[in-house]
């Protein structure tokens, strides 16, 4: 299937098991965020609507305004952190990296947690967007991160 040229019903009835759609601010402000920071692709996008897709993994991006008949934006809150207590993992993606990206990157982003190598055995951060959602870059530990202890 062809991202850039599918149809909205071609691409809705080829959705097969767990789907992960984000209700937004702004897809245009979103997507360049996710894609200058966390080198994401994006697909179809409009000011309503994208698709993204982070290594084979495909999701997709709502405008708020695309809702206006759905009961969810109701409980959307006016200001702050929409996600709080989700996390967006993206185990693929190196945090120092990440964090030197969302730097220099002209849209609001907090740095919620700078790169720490974590008992779990991964390195990693968390990056606000700025719709409040969590952004968690992380990579594996090496072994001579482990053997050393950090």
């Amino acid at each position: 299937m062809n991202l850039e040229t599918v149809s909205a019903e071609e691409f809705g009835r080829s959705l097969c098991g767990l789907g992960l759609n984000v209700l937004v601010k702004s897809v245009p402000r979103t997507t360049d965020f996710l894609s200058a920071v966390f080198s994401m692709k994006v697909h179809r996008q409009s000011a309503d609507f994208a698709i993204v897709s982070y290594t084979d993994q495909l999701f997709q991006l709502h405008a708020d305004h695309t809702y206006h008949s759905h009961p969810l934006p109701s409980l959307l809150p006016e200001n702050g952190a929409r996600g709080a207590g989700v996390e967006f993992r993206l185990y693929q993606t190196d945090p120092d990296n990440a964090v030197l990206r969302a730097d220099e990157h002209e849209h609001e982003s907090t740095l919620l947690a700078p790169s720490t190598n974590k008992p779990h055995g991964l390195r990693e951060c968390v990056i606000l967007c700025e719709s409040g959602y969590a952004w968690v870059a992380s990579r594996a530990l090496t072994d001579d991160e482990i053997t050393s202890g950090g």
